[in-house]
């Protein structure tokens, strides 16, 4: 802690540095969390519909509904009629522009299938859709197919994006924190030598260094939560929740960033210790 106390213009700047460097970061992981739900939550309101072949008997429909539920991921079947989904198309459009053609409606029956959380994927979407065409009396699946690949790719792209973004930060910390240290080293070049030459150990010797490095860091990785955390208790979002991590990934995160500051405070006093 002297050589913090000794220094504290160097400290308190590795110190601010490094703060905004694991704010960053807390930013955004905050931002992956806050779109991760909003991605869960529209996936959930995913559904396939199911086009009836026109015509089709009573009892292909009646037989049709409890294949489909045993189909798996399946969570839900509902069956809509010609005249259900006339009344559908009347609410979406706003006008019923099927009048006059009661008794030759055009629109076929359907069923609208929901799925569990794990079977709304691309590629379990694809499989139910290739099960549910061979059924007889299907003739038309439709989802959001599309909407499903584009949002998939958009979620890997921000997980792979955080990776990178945590390592360059983490190597940024790395390189920051162990050059200060080595530029308070030089400082106190001639006294690191005599104690050397009096038989200090190496131990001994980096033992301060080493603990500023683990302090530095604790203390930047706690004031980057702490700003996050006093901020999202005074403001709030009508639209959207922010979602941040549980208090265990915070603590584990401050401890990963202690390691960091420990090992910069080795590479920083390594050369002094030759």
């Amino acid at each position: 802690m002297r050589n913090l106390f000794g220094h504290p213009g160097a400290a308190f700047s590795s110190f601010m540095s490094l703060t905004l460097l694991f704010l960053l970061f807390d930013l955004f992981w905050i931002a992956a969390g806050t779109s991760d739900r909003f991605y869960t939550q529209m996936l959930s309101e995913m559904e396939m519909e199911l086009f009836i072949e026109a015509p089709s008997s009573d009892s292909t429909q009646l037989d049709l509904q409890p294949k489909l539920q045993e189909v798996d991921g399946v969570k839900s079947v509902t069956f809509i009629s010609t005249d259900q989904a006339r009344r559908r198309l009347a609410d979406l459009i706003g006008a019923d522009l099927l009048v006059g053609y009661d008794s030759t409606n055009p629109l076929p029956a359907s069923y609208i299938l929901t799925f569990e959380d794990d079977a709304l994927t691309t590629k379990a979407m694809t499989e139910v859709e290739t099960q549910v065409l061979q059924m007889e009396g299907v003739e038309l699946a439709f989802y959001g197919q599309r909407w499903l690949a584009k949002a998939e790719e958009t979620r890997a792209i921000t997980l792979s994006l955080g990776m990178i973004l945590g390592g360059l930060i983490l190597m940024a910390a790395l390189i920051g924190s162990a050059n200060n240290i080595r530029l308070m080293t030089q400082t106190r070049a001639i006294g690191f030598r005599q104690m050397q030459i009096l038989g200090a150990g190496r131990m001994f010797l980096a033992a301060p260094f080493l603990l500023e490095g683990l302090v530095i860091s604790s203390l930047s990785g706690l004031a980057g939560w702490a700003a996050v955390l006093y901020v999202h208790s005074r403001v709030s979002f009508a639209r959207f929740e922010l979602v941040l991590p549980p208090l265990e990934e915070m603590a584990m995160f401050v401890g990963v960033v202690s390691f960091v500051g420990l090992v910069s405070g080795y590479l920083g006093i390594r050369k002094m210790l030759r």
